[in-house]
Protein backbone atom coordinates (compact mmCIF):
# COMPACT_ATOMS: atom_id res chain seq x y z
CA UNK A 1 0.00 0.00 0.00
CA UNK A 2 1.60 3.66 -1.03
CA UNK A 3 0.98 6.21 1.23
CA UNK A 4 2.31 10.34 1.01
CA UNK A 5 3.25 11.69 4.42
CA UNK A 6 2.13 15.04 4.04
CA UNK A 7 1.35 18.40 6.49
CA UNK A 8 -0.11 21.86 6.14
CA UNK A 9 1.40 24.23 8.50
CA UNK A 10 2.63 21.81 11.47
CA UNK A 11 -0.99 19.59 11.16
CA UNK A 12 0.36 16.14 9.64
CA UNK A 13 -1.19 13.53 7.40
CA UNK A 14 -0.96 9.91 5.82
CA UNK A 15 -2.60 10.47 2.52
CA UNK A 16 -3.66 6.91 0.49
CA UNK A 17 -4.84 6.97 -2.90
CA UNK A 18 -7.92 4.54 -2.71
CA UNK A 19 -8.61 5.21 -6.42
CA UNK A 20 -5.61 3.22 -6.80
CA UNK A 21 -5.88 0.83 -3.88
CA UNK A 22 -9.42 0.36 -4.02
CA UNK A 23 -9.33 -0.72 0.04
CA UNK A 24 -13.15 -1.31 1.78
CA UNK A 25 -13.95 1.58 3.78
CA UNK A 26 -14.85 -0.23 6.46
CA UNK A 27 -11.03 -0.82 7.04
CA UNK A 28 -10.02 2.19 7.41
CA UNK A 29 -10.53 3.08 10.75
CA UNK A 30 -8.25 0.03 11.58
CA UNK A 31 -5.45 1.61 9.13
CA UNK A 32 -5.80 5.04 10.95
CA UNK A 33 -5.81 3.79 14.12
CA UNK A 34 -2.96 1.49 13.23
CA UNK A 35 -0.03 3.86 10.56
CA UNK A 36 -1.14 7.26 12.95
CA UNK A 37 0.52 5.71 16.03
CA UNK A 38 3.77 7.78 16.42
CA UNK A 39 5.75 5.37 17.99
CA UNK A 40 4.65 2.51 16.87
CA UNK A 41 3.95 3.57 13.15
CA UNK A 42 4.54 6.29 10.78
CA UNK A 43 2.45 8.60 12.98
CA UNK A 44 0.21 11.22 12.09
CA UNK A 45 -3.00 13.60 13.39
CA UNK A 46 -5.19 11.81 10.72
CA UNK A 47 -5.45 9.33 7.70
CA UNK A 48 -7.16 10.90 4.51
CA UNK A 49 -7.95 8.36 1.33
CA UNK A 50 -8.69 9.87 -1.72
CA UNK A 51 -11.65 8.45 -3.89
CA UNK A 52 -14.06 8.59 -6.47
CA UNK A 53 -17.19 10.81 -5.89
CA UNK A 54 -20.08 9.53 -4.24
CA UNK A 55 -23.23 8.70 -7.10
CA UNK A 56 -24.49 11.89 -8.39
CA UNK A 57 -22.18 14.31 -6.66
CA UNK A 58 -20.28 16.55 -9.20
CA UNK A 59 -16.57 16.81 -7.56
CA UNK A 60 -13.13 15.65 -8.97
CA UNK A 61 -12.44 13.69 -5.88
CA UNK A 62 -13.63 12.36 -2.48
CA UNK A 63 -11.48 12.75 0.97
CA UNK A 64 -12.22 10.67 3.53
CA UNK A 65 -11.11 11.83 6.52
CA UNK A 66 -10.04 9.84 9.48
CA UNK A 67 -8.79 11.27 13.00
CA UNK A 68 -5.65 9.20 14.26
CA UNK A 69 -8.17 7.06 17.12
CA UNK A 70 -9.88 5.88 13.98
CA UNK A 71 -13.31 8.47 14.41
CA UNK A 72 -14.49 9.50 10.85
CA UNK A 73 -14.03 13.27 10.97
CA UNK A 74 -16.50 15.45 8.99
CA UNK A 75 -13.70 18.00 7.86
CA UNK A 76 -10.53 18.78 7.48
CA UNK A 77 -9.48 22.08 6.79
CA UNK A 78 -5.79 21.53 6.52
CA UNK A 79 -6.10 18.11 5.53
CA UNK A 80 -8.04 19.64 2.36
CA UNK A 81 -5.50 22.04 1.72
CA UNK A 82 -2.71 18.91 1.45
CA UNK A 83 -5.92 16.99 -0.65
CA UNK A 84 -6.16 19.47 -3.22
CA UNK A 85 -2.28 19.58 -3.52
CA UNK A 86 -1.95 15.37 -4.01
CA UNK A 87 -4.71 16.34 -6.79
CA UNK A 88 -2.86 18.98 -8.41
CA UNK A 89 0.22 16.33 -8.47
CA UNK A 90 -1.70 13.48 -9.70
CA UNK A 91 -3.82 15.34 -12.38
CA UNK A 92 -6.79 15.42 -10.79
CA UNK A 93 -9.43 18.19 -11.79
CA UNK A 94 -8.85 21.08 -14.30
CA UNK A 95 -5.92 23.85 -13.95
CA UNK A 96 -5.27 24.76 -10.87
CA UNK A 97 -8.69 24.12 -9.18
CA UNK A 98 -10.15 21.11 -7.43
CA UNK A 99 -13.70 19.98 -6.11
CA UNK A 100 -13.37 17.90 -3.41
CA UNK A 101 -16.24 15.99 -1.39
CA UNK A 102 -16.02 15.76 2.05
CA UNK A 103 -18.39 14.14 4.71
CA UNK A 104 -19.41 18.03 5.52
CA UNK A 105 -20.34 18.90 1.88
CA UNK A 106 -18.52 20.16 -0.92
CA UNK A 107 -15.31 22.41 -0.78
CA UNK A 108 -13.41 23.80 -3.28
CA UNK A 109 -9.62 24.18 -3.11
CA UNK A 110 -6.75 26.71 -5.51
CA UNK A 111 -3.15 26.22 -5.89
CA UNK A 112 -1.75 29.82 -5.53
CA UNK A 113 1.59 28.40 -5.61
CA UNK A 114 3.80 25.35 -5.59
CA UNK A 115 3.27 24.94 -1.72
CA UNK A 116 0.25 27.61 -0.96
CA UNK A 117 -3.19 26.20 -1.07
CA UNK A 118 -6.34 27.71 -0.49
CA UNK A 119 -9.70 26.49 0.23
CA UNK A 120 -12.95 27.86 0.73
CA UNK A 121 -13.96 25.78 3.95
CA UNK A 122 -17.70 24.74 4.27
CA UNK A 123 -19.93 28.00 5.21
CA UNK A 124 -21.49 27.68 9.11
CA UNK A 125 -24.86 26.18 9.56
CA UNK A 126 -25.19 27.51 13.03
CA UNK A 127 -23.12 30.29 15.17
CA UNK A 128 -23.79 30.92 18.59
CA UNK A 129 -21.67 33.66 19.63
CA UNK A 130 -22.10 33.70 23.16
CA UNK A 131 -22.52 30.34 24.98
CA UNK A 132 -22.35 29.55 28.05
CA UNK A 133 -20.59 26.02 29.79
CA UNK A 134 -20.05 25.38 33.07
CA UNK A 135 -16.69 23.75 34.15
CA UNK A 136 -16.01 23.12 37.77
CA UNK A 137 -18.09 25.67 39.01
CA UNK A 138 -16.68 28.65 36.59
CA UNK A 139 -18.89 30.12 34.06
CA UNK A 140 -16.99 29.45 30.73
CA UNK A 141 -18.37 32.31 27.88
CA UNK A 142 -17.33 30.97 24.15
CA UNK A 143 -18.61 30.83 20.50
CA UNK A 144 -20.38 27.67 19.45
CA UNK A 145 -19.13 27.04 15.69
CA UNK A 146 -20.68 24.24 13.13
CA UNK A 147 -19.00 23.94 9.98
CA UNK A 148 -20.96 22.03 7.29
CA UNK A 149 -24.26 20.23 7.14
CA UNK A 150 -24.00 18.04 9.30
CA UNK A 151 -21.75 20.26 11.08
CA UNK A 152 -18.07 20.11 12.08
CA UNK A 153 -18.17 21.49 16.08
CA UNK A 154 -15.60 23.81 17.44
CA UNK A 155 -16.05 26.28 20.03
CA UNK A 156 -14.13 29.18 20.52
CA UNK A 157 -12.45 30.50 24.23
CA UNK A 158 -11.22 33.65 24.11
CA UNK A 159 -8.21 34.28 26.34
CA UNK A 160 -6.97 35.39 28.75
CA UNK A 161 -10.81 36.22 30.17
CA UNK A 162 -11.25 33.76 32.98
CA UNK A 163 -8.41 31.73 31.99
CA UNK A 164 -5.50 33.80 32.50
CA UNK A 165 -5.59 33.23 36.47
CA UNK A 166 -6.36 29.80 36.20
CA UNK A 167 -3.39 29.44 33.52
CA UNK A 168 -1.51 31.54 35.44
CA UNK A 169 -0.28 33.48 32.71
CA UNK A 170 -1.15 36.71 31.03
CA UNK A 171 -1.03 35.87 27.11
CA UNK A 172 -2.05 32.52 25.74
CA UNK A 173 1.43 32.22 24.52
CA UNK A 174 2.70 32.08 28.26
CA UNK A 175 -0.24 29.69 29.78
CA UNK A 176 0.17 26.70 31.81
CA UNK A 177 0.48 23.70 29.13
CA UNK A 178 -0.46 21.11 31.34
CA UNK A 179 -3.55 23.17 32.98
CA UNK A 180 -4.83 24.65 29.50
CA UNK A 181 -4.65 20.80 28.17
CA UNK A 182 -7.19 19.60 30.95
CA UNK A 183 -9.67 22.43 30.24
CA UNK A 184 -9.59 21.85 26.64
CA UNK A 185 -10.18 18.11 27.39
CA UNK A 186 -12.95 18.87 29.93
CA UNK A 187 -14.68 21.32 27.24
CA UNK A 188 -14.27 19.08 24.49
CA UNK A 189 -16.55 16.62 26.54
CA UNK A 190 -18.77 18.79 27.95
CA UNK A 191 -22.33 17.38 28.27
CA UNK A 192 -23.99 20.16 27.03
CA UNK A 193 -21.84 19.78 23.27
CA UNK A 194 -24.33 16.57 21.64
CA UNK A 195 -21.43 15.87 19.00
CA UNK A 196 -18.48 17.15 21.44
CA UNK A 197 -16.40 19.62 19.87
CA UNK A 198 -12.91 20.94 18.95
CA UNK A 199 -11.67 23.94 21.17
CA UNK A 200 -10.12 26.63 19.89
CA UNK A 201 -8.19 28.80 22.86
CA UNK A 202 -7.68 32.35 20.70
CA UNK A 203 -5.82 35.56 21.69
CA UNK A 204 -5.89 38.92 19.74
CA UNK A 205 -2.40 40.36 19.76
CA UNK A 206 -3.09 42.89 16.81
CA UNK A 207 -5.40 44.32 14.69
CA UNK A 208 -6.46 41.49 12.35
CA UNK A 209 -3.84 39.00 14.07
CA UNK A 210 -4.75 36.20 16.24
CA UNK A 211 -2.83 33.69 18.20
CA UNK A 212 -4.76 30.44 18.62
CA UNK A 213 -4.58 26.99 20.40
CA UNK A 214 -6.41 23.67 19.32
CA UNK A 215 -7.83 21.08 21.43
CA UNK A 216 -9.02 18.46 18.30
CA UNK A 217 -11.44 15.91 19.53
CA UNK A 218 -10.04 12.23 17.93
CA UNK A 219 -6.67 13.04 18.41
CA UNK A 220 -7.22 14.34 22.05
CA UNK A 221 -4.62 16.62 22.58
CA UNK A 222 -3.39 19.87 21.08
CA UNK A 223 -2.23 20.24 17.13
CA UNK A 224 0.30 22.02 15.50
CA UNK A 225 -3.05 23.40 13.54
CA UNK A 226 -6.62 23.32 12.98
CA UNK A 227 -7.49 24.71 9.20
CA UNK A 228 -11.48 24.74 10.35
CA UNK A 229 -10.61 25.90 14.18
CA UNK A 230 -9.55 29.34 12.49
CA UNK A 231 -12.15 29.23 10.28
CA UNK A 232 -14.70 28.82 12.94
CA UNK A 233 -12.81 31.45 14.92
CA UNK A 234 -12.15 34.05 12.68
CA UNK A 235 -15.79 33.51 11.80
CA UNK A 236 -17.17 34.06 15.44
CA UNK A 237 -14.63 37.30 15.86
CA UNK A 238 -15.83 38.23 12.47
CA UNK A 239 -19.51 38.39 13.29
CA UNK A 240 -18.62 40.20 16.99
CA UNK A 241 -16.81 43.03 15.25
CA UNK A 242 -13.45 42.38 16.42
CA UNK A 243 -11.39 41.66 12.98
CA UNK A 244 -11.93 42.51 10.06
CA UNK A 245 -12.48 39.48 8.35
CA UNK A 246 -9.75 40.42 5.39
CA UNK A 247 -6.79 38.28 5.43
CA UNK A 248 -6.89 37.59 8.96
CA UNK A 249 -3.73 36.41 10.19
CA UNK A 250 -3.76 33.37 12.85
CA UNK A 251 -0.67 32.13 14.55
CA UNK A 252 -0.65 28.30 15.04
CA UNK A 253 2.57 26.17 16.73
CA UNK A 254 2.91 25.19 13.29
CA UNK A 255 3.08 28.11 11.08
CA UNK A 256 0.42 30.89 10.06
CA UNK A 257 -2.87 30.10 8.38
CA UNK A 258 -5.16 33.14 6.84
CA UNK A 259 -8.36 33.50 6.67
CA UNK A 260 -11.00 35.79 4.79
CA UNK A 261 -14.62 35.91 5.48
CA UNK A 262 -16.41 36.61 1.89
CA UNK A 263 -19.85 37.70 3.11
CA UNK A 264 -21.71 38.38 6.74
CA UNK A 265 -25.46 38.82 5.88
CA UNK A 266 -28.50 38.04 7.71
CA UNK A 267 -30.78 35.48 7.07
CA UNK A 268 -34.43 34.68 8.37
CA UNK A 269 -34.82 31.49 9.96
CA UNK A 270 -37.61 29.56 12.12
CA UNK A 271 -36.69 31.27 15.28
CA UNK A 272 -36.08 34.66 13.56
CA UNK A 273 -33.21 36.75 11.92
CA UNK A 274 -29.78 35.08 11.95
CA UNK A 275 -26.76 36.71 10.96
CA UNK A 276 -24.48 34.16 8.52
CA UNK A 277 -21.16 34.04 7.23
CA UNK A 278 -20.78 32.87 3.71
CA UNK A 279 -17.89 32.27 1.51
CA UNK A 280 -14.89 31.33 4.65
CA UNK A 281 -11.34 31.17 3.17
CA UNK A 282 -8.90 29.56 4.59
CA UNK A 283 -5.00 30.06 2.78
CA UNK A 284 -1.83 28.12 3.94
CA UNK A 285 1.37 26.02 3.40
CA UNK A 286 1.73 21.83 2.25
CA UNK A 287 4.56 19.98 2.33
CA UNK A 288 5.10 16.81 1.28
CA UNK A 289 7.27 15.20 3.78
CA UNK A 290 7.89 11.82 2.42
CA UNK A 291 6.77 9.18 -0.16
CA UNK A 292 6.82 5.56 0.62
CA UNK A 293 5.36 1.97 0.58
CA UNK A 294 3.74 0.95 3.94
CA UNK A 295 5.41 -2.28 5.58
CA UNK A 296 3.87 -2.31 9.03
CA UNK A 297 3.88 -5.87 10.16
CA UNK A 298 1.35 -5.26 13.00
CA UNK A 299 -1.07 -4.05 10.59
CA UNK A 300 -3.85 -6.81 9.05
CA UNK A 301 -5.65 -6.21 6.17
Amino acid sequence: MKFWKMNGAGNDFIVINNLEEKLPADKFPEIARALCERHMSIGADGLMAVDKPSEGVEADARMLFFNSDGSIGEMCGNGARCISRYCFEHGIGEGDEVTIETTAGLVTGKRIDKRLYRIRLNDPSLIELHKILELDGEAIECSYVMLGDPGLPHIVVDYPSQLAKLCNAEHLADADRNKLFEIGRKLRFHKDLPKGANVNFIEIIAEDEVDELTYERGVEDFTYACGTGTGSSVAALTLMERVSGNHVKVNMRGGVLYIDVEEVDEEDTDEGSNTCVHGLYLTGPTNIVCKGTVTDEELRI
